[in-house]
């Protein structure tokens, strides 16, 4: 896949956000924080979930790419899976990590349509670049110039796309986001008080004063070998409970940061099953099923 061609000021903004993106997910480039009908995308695209990696499970759903207004820019780009039922669903926002939508993210949104769920992934460089360019590195810089009331305006659209959906049960959606995505589906909830529930896959927690406008009920899943993100949680939790707000913190052992992606520390072993696990028994608490 192609990236649009950028103007050598915007090549320069690029290589400074690579150099303040040298860790990768340090949440550094993201939010602080009724949809237009979209259009689907008639031809097949690289980045549609492959056979090897949507194999584990067979999720029986119906996917599809999707395009809907932007409030900045051009439309976003989402991949969109269903889930095979009668009656409304919640739906669940899915956030990629720093380096963009690659293929393994469309597998989570199948994994969550299984269990029920209408799950959208906005691909969050596409309102300014087209789409997620393959190239991770490339993903990565890219993702660091993201302003964040950008980010936060496009998951506002997400949401009101969600929303606007026959297949789901309006008012009834969640967030989910990896790495940079967890940061971002911490921030989103201090930012809309519409959110039923985020789930915060290793991401950074937002500050103590962001944190006090957080109504969502929170779920945190960390890597116990993650220092780095690792290291905040008991302010987090100290702080989400004089506060009396719910935040749950799951820490897996033999784990790093990352580890729900395949070719991390510990996606070999069971911890990987036993958060799904937790994940999906917070969303039947929190949204219903």
């Amino acid at each position: 896949m192609r990236m649009r061609a950028r103007r050598p000021r915007r090549r320069a903004l690029a290589l400074l956000a690579a150099v303040a993106l040298q860790a990768a997910c340090s949440g550094q480039g993201g939010a602080q924080g009724g949809g237009a009908a979209a259009t689907p995308e008639s031809t097949a695209t690289p980045q549609a979930p492959s056979a090897s990696a949507s194999a584990a499970g067979a999720p029986t759903t119906h996917g599809e790419w999707v395009k809907y207004a932007a409030p900045q820019g051009d439309s976003i780009r989402a991949y969109v899976a269903y889930p095979e039922r009668k009656e409304p669903a919640p739906a669940i926002i899915v956030i990629h990590e720093i380096f963009g939508l690659t293929e393994w993210e469309p597998t989570v949104a199948d994994r969550l349509a299984k269990a029920g769920y209408v799950a959208i992934l906005p691909d969050l460089l596409s309102s300014k670049h087209g789409r997620s360019p393959v190239d991770a590195d490339s993903g990565r810089k890219l993702v660091g110039e993201l302003e964040p009331g950008r980010v936060t305006a496009d998951l506002d659209a997400t949401l009101a796309y969600a929303n606007g959906l026959p297949a789901v049960e309006r008012g009834n959606v969640a967030t989910i986001g990896f790495c940079w995505g967890g940061g971002q589906s911490f921030s989103y909830a201090t930012t809309n008080p519409q959110l039923k529930a985020a789930v915060v896959c290793y991401g950074p927690a937002p500050d103590s004063a962001a944190l006090a406008r957080v109504q969502a009920s929170v779920l945190g899943v960390y890597g116990e070998n993650d220092a780095r993100i690792n290291a905040d949680l008991p302010r987090v939790q100290r702080q989400m409970r004089a506060m009396g707000k719910r935040f749950a913190a799951e820490t897996h052992p033999g784990t790093g940061h990352g580890f729900l992606k395949p070719g991390r520390q510990g996606n070999d072993g069971p911890e990987v099953e036993r958060a799904w696990t937790r994940i999906l028994g917070f969303y039947r608490e929190t949204l219903g099923k």
